[in-house]
């Protein structure tokens, strides 16, 4: 089975004013159709991961044959962040995180509003490309961490719950090169209820 490009699961203007519909087009209908198609011709030329699902490819780098290792790093973990970071994402739904995820995010970081404050400063000070993330431990314990390029905490052994994208095709359009300015304005499209959900997994 080839991989897909997942539908957005909202229309392209949904997240307007904070990203325009032509950001969401370019980022979802060129970027992220890319990365698929890319993995997938990195795929066809190892049979041995035919069936493997993306999250077992980006876990298991170590394990993809060296020839294709490099392509399905950076595209599998393109079409992993993305697909992931569609969801995270809403018109609607709850604006602030509550119950056991709260309660985690004030334990580890003291309030939302500082986590929000050291998570967007690891979107600033990720130089280049890549992605500013929280994620959970075994024990369910939150730390923030940065990947570069399309990297993915699962490489790491990190279970990422909310992740938010600074490669500059993700705000140029909207932001020029303003990217705290785009870290500041991402919060009030941030899907609680899916982080929720990705936390209590």
């Amino acid at each position: 089975m080839a991989f897909e490009l997942p539908a957005l699961p909202y229309d392209y203007a949904a997240l307007e004013p904070t990203i325009s519909s032509e950001t969401m087009t370019l980022h979802h209908d060129k970027h992220h159709a890319a990365y698929v198609n890319n993995l997938n011709a990195a795929v066809e030329k190892a049979p041995e991961l035919a069936g493997k699902s993306v999250e077992e490819l980006v876990k298991n780098l170590s394990s993809v044959p060296e020839a294709v290792r490099p392509a399905v790093r950076n595209n599998g973990g393109g079409h992993l962040n993305h697909t992931m970071f569609w969801e995270l994402m809403t018109p609607g739904g709850a604006k602030e995180p509550g119950g056991a995820l709260l309660e985690a995010i004030n334990a580890s970081f003291g309030s939302v509003d500082e986590f929000k404050k050291q998570f967007n400063a690891a979107g600033v000070a990720r130089f280049g490309s890549g992605w500013a993330w929280l994620v959970k431990d075994g024990g369910g314990k939150l730390s923030i961490v940065s990947t570069a390029n399309q990297d993915n905490p699962l490489t790491d052994g990190h279970t990422p719950i909310l992740g938010n994208d600074v490669w500059e095709h993700a705000y140029y359009v909207d932001y020029r090169n303003l990217r705290p300015k785009y870290l500041e304005a991402w919060w009030s499209v941030v899907n609680w209820d899916k982080v929720a959900e990705n936390f209590n997994k």
